[in-house]
C-alpha cells in the first residue's frame, strides 16, 4: 500500500511536524528578498499617507521616524497598534528596512500558551492577531501571506528572543507591561544596525506579579538620545466614545 493510500504512523507524524519547524525556521533566519516578477502582480493595498488622528498620535508617528527606540504608553484604543503597523508596512515596502519583527511577552490575564493547540507559532498567532489586520489592511492580506512565507514578516514570543540581534528590522514589542525588567533588558540589548524599535504597552494593564520592566526603561533609557517616549492618555481614546468613557470608569 502506498503511503498516500495509508494513515502515518506516529513516528511518520513526528518526522513531518520536525521538517516543517526546520522549513520555517530556514525562511526566518533566511529572508528571501520579494522578486521583482512577484511585485508588479501584488494585490491592491492601502498605503495612502498616514495622518494623526490625535495631537500625540503625531508626537507618536515623528518620535518613531526620527528615533532609533520609542516607547508608547497609554491606554487601549489610542492608536498605537495603527500607527507603528502602518510605519512598519510602509517601511518594508520602501525597502527600508528587511524583515517586520512582531512580539509580545506570552502572557495574556493569567493563562500561558500552554493551554492552546499547535506548535509555538500557531499558538501565539492570536496573540499578535490586531498587527496582522493592521498590515493586510496596508499591504493586502495575500501579500502578507506571502511575506511571512519568506520570512520577512516574523511572529515570536518574547520568551524566544534570547541571543538574537536584530539588523535591518522594523520591531515592534506589544504589551509590554507584561515584561518582566530581565526580558526587557534582554530585548532591548538585541538592537543592531538599521533597526527600528517600537515598545507599547499600558501600565495600567499588567498581568504580571513582578516589576514591569516598561516604565523602568522608559525611566533608565528616556534621556538617551536616539530614544524617544510618548505617554497618551483617555482623551487620545480613538477607538470609539464608549471606549473612552470605560478607560475613564477605570481609571477613576
Amino acid at each position: 500500500m502506498s503511503r498516500g493510500n495509508r494513515k502515518l504512523s506516529k513516528q511518520e507524524r513526528r518526522e513531518q511536524r520536525r521538517q516543517r519547524r526546520f522549513e520555517k525556521q530556514q525562511q526566518r533566519t533566511n529572508p528571501q528578498p520579494i522578486p521583482e516578477h512577484d511585485r508588479e502582480f501584488q494585490p491592491k493595498r492601502d498605503l495612502k499617507p498616514l495622518s494623526a488622528k490625535t495631537e500625540s498620535q503625531g508626537h507618536y508617528i515623528l518620535a518613531i521616524q526620527e528615533a532609533a527606540l520609542t516607547f508608547g504608553i497609554g491606554p487601549a484604543g489610542t492608536g498605537k497598534t495603527y500607527v507603528c503597523g502602518s510605519l512598519a508596512a510602509e517601511a518594508l515596502l520602501n525597502d527600508h528596512v528587511e524583515k517586520i519583527v512582531l512580539t509580545r511577552p506570552a502572557v495574556e490575564a493569567g493563562e500561558s500558551l500552554g493551554f492552546l493547540p499547535g506548535e509555538i507559532d500557531e499558538k501565539f498567532e492570536p496573540y499578535l492577531q490586531p498587527f496582522r489586520d493592521v498590515l493586510n489592511e496596508r499591504l493586502g492580506r495575500g501579500h502578507v501571506e506571502y511575506l511571512i512565507k519568506m520570512g520577512r514578516i516574523e511572529c515570536v514570543p518574547l520568551a524566544y528572543m534570547r541571543g538574537r540581534t536584530f539588523k535591518d528590522s522594523f520591531v515592534i514589542l506589544d504589551e509590554a507591561q507584561n515584561a518582566s525588567v530581565t526580558q526587557m533588558k534582554m530585548f532591548l540589548t538585541r538592537i543592531g544596525e538599521n533597526c527600528k524599535v517600537i515598545v507599547n504597552g499600558d501600565p495600567a494593564q499588567t498581568d504580571i506579579r513582578e516589576a514591569s520592566g516598561l516604565m523602568d526603561a522608559v525611566r533608565r533609557l528616556e534621556d538617551l538620545r536616539d530614544v524617544r517616549s510618548v505617554e497618551f492618555c483617555k482623551k487620545d481614546v480613538v477607538r470609539s466614545g464608549l471606549v473612552q468613557m470605560i478607560v475613564e470608569r477605570y481609571q477613576d
